[in-house]
């Protein structure tokens, strides 16, 4: 194993590539803090007034709940799905598992938009635009890649062992499954929820598409806001969801370990 330390020009890449990724972070949070009516950096004065103003929004409040029902749903309907798919992949070895694979994960493959319109002419046919189960379905496409791929991960990195000794002392499939395997992957599980959840959560360009003016998703709120106003709400709103998405991905680190269900 190597354990020379890296290069320094390697730390400054890697310090330049941070300082990347941050820069709209740390443009967007003086920005939420701003008293001015108008968008403008550096702000000339500051006031905490923009988050108030957004429970005065009666549409970002109701596309909240309806985002945070949606995301909720969906990340129950992966786990549903995808457990189950993945443990038949991995364990079980099912005929066909290889095509399996690639028909679960095809969706990652394609374009945002190119996605997003196939499954507009499919929905609009089937009457599903404008309404949740259509946007759900919607969100299981673009969510249940990540779910099998992140759980069937999980799967292959347990010890098989376990699963055999269990067996060999009479335990049912069954049994091993709840009893040794299910505990062993709660790791697994508790990342594939954050991640499902927070996809869906944050998707906008699918839920263009198959929302309509009786129903609507925060994401597509917040476009549609900033296509006629130019306030600092938004950016007030962003923060917000930048540190409910941190406290997720904290809280799963913290309580199941990132690193275990990855690094293997």
């Amino acid at each position: 194993m190597n354990d020379h330390a890296p290069s320094t020009g390697l730390k400054i890449l890697a310090a330049a590539m941070f300082v990347f990724l941050l820069a709209p972070v740390l443009v967007v949070v003086p920005l939420s803090f701003s008293g001015d009516a108008f968008l403008s950096f550096p702000p000339s004065s500051w006031s905490t007034r923009w988050y108030g103003r957004i429970l005065a929004e009666p549409k970002i409040v109701a596309a909240f709940w309806t985002s945070l029902t949606l995301a909720a749903t969906t990340m129950v309907l992966c786990l549903a799905i995808g457990l189950p798919a993945a443990y038949a992949i991995v364990r079980l070895r099912i005929p066909g598992a290889a095509f399996l694979t690639s028909l679960f994960t095809a969706p990652l493959l394609l374009p945002s938009i190119v996605l997003a319109l196939a499954i507009l002419i499919v929905f609009a046919r089937l009457g599903f635009i404008g309404s949740f189960r259509g946007v759900l379905a919607g969100h299981l496409v673009v969510t249940l890649p990540y779910a099998v791929r992140v759980l069937a991960t999980s799967i292959a990195g347990l010890p098989i062992a376990c699963e055999e000794a269990a067996t060999t002392l009479g335990a049912s499939p069954l049994a091993v499954f709840r009893r040794i395997t299910l505990p062993l992957m709660l790791p697994g599980i508790a990342a594939t929820a954050a991640l499902c959840f927070l996809v869906s959560f944050d998707e906008v360009v699918l839920s263009l598409f198959l929302t309509g003016p009786r129903l609507s998703t925060l994401p597509v709120e917040m476009f549609h806001y900033v296509e006629t106003r130019t306030d600092p709400l938004i950016a007030a709103l962003s923060v917000i969801l930048v540190v409910i998405t941190l406290a997720i991905v904290l809280l799963v680190d913290r309580t199941a370990g990132l690193a275990r269900t990855f690094a293997r």
